[in-house]
């Protein structure tokens, strides 16, 4: 969830025309991952096969495909096609890891880790946004997504350990329960720093000796925050 990552939008995608697998639009999409340096091919086959229009609402299907974020619903965001496809690379994923998403939102981040991993467990804070990424999940054919309601920073201690865990929100430290809750060898991908200051992309390594820390790239992404929402 940030500004230069994830944005917000609302509601279903209307049942205009999508982007093709041949367009203009989606060669070009494909084509700007490659230059800011995409270049695993499960990652861009991932971005290429998940619609994005069917993420964001009817009134963004024209941005969709842009490098910029959009709003959904609950003032959260989907992110850049850029980030979602950075952090999904960093994760360095295989086909039979597990992985744990923190922050739902619309639904896309978990649809693209879904084409390349075994299975992805995505927290939500938000009820209404945990509805709408289901459904939205569903009608793309995602079976391998379970998308749960509950406290992103407690994780899911009693599906540990994940091979991978992904957290599209901002924090200043790696919440501890997660920590926890990572297989050993397994990787983090993290938005670290606090709400209103620098933050960073961080990939977290689980060794024999800790965690081995790698800082990646700027970004802004809104804050993790603790509990569910109570009114949405």
């Amino acid at each position: 969830m940030i500004t230069h990552g994830r944005g917000r939008a609302n509601g279903e995608a209307a049942r205009d025309p999508p982007f093709g697998h041949d367009s203009i639009e989606r060669m070009e999409f494909l084509l700007a991952l490659r230059r800011r340096g995409i270049m695993r091919a499960e990652v861009l086959r991932a971005m290429d096969e998940v619609a994005r229009e069917q993420f964001v609402g009817a009134q963004d299907h024209a941005l969709a495909y842009g490098d910029h974020a959009l709003p959904i619903a609950c003032g959260q965001s989907i992110s850049q096609p850029y980030i979602v496809a950075y952090m999904t690379e960093q994760l360095d994923l295989r086909p039979e890891h597990c992985v744990l998403e923190i922050g739902t939102g619309s639904g896309y981040q978990a649809a693209v880790l879904a084409r390349i991993a075994r299975e992805v467990i995505s927290i939500e804070r938000y009820r209404t946004l945990a509805q709408a990424a289901r459904a939205r999940l569903e009608a793309q054919g995602v079976k391998n997504v379970t998308v749960i309601v509950g406290d992103g920073m407690l994780g899911l201690k009693g599906r540990a350990p994940f091979d991978r865990i992904l957290v599209t929100a901002a924090t200043p430290e790696p919440p501890p329960a997660l920590v926890a809750q990572l297989a050993q060898d397994g990787i983090m991908v993290v938005p670290l720093g606090p709400r209103d200051g620098p933050q960073r992309i961080v990939k977290l390594t689980k060794t024999n000796e800790g965690l081995a820390r790698a800082d990646l790239i700027a970004v802004r992404f809104v804050p993790l925050l603790p509990g569910k929402a109570h009114e949405l």
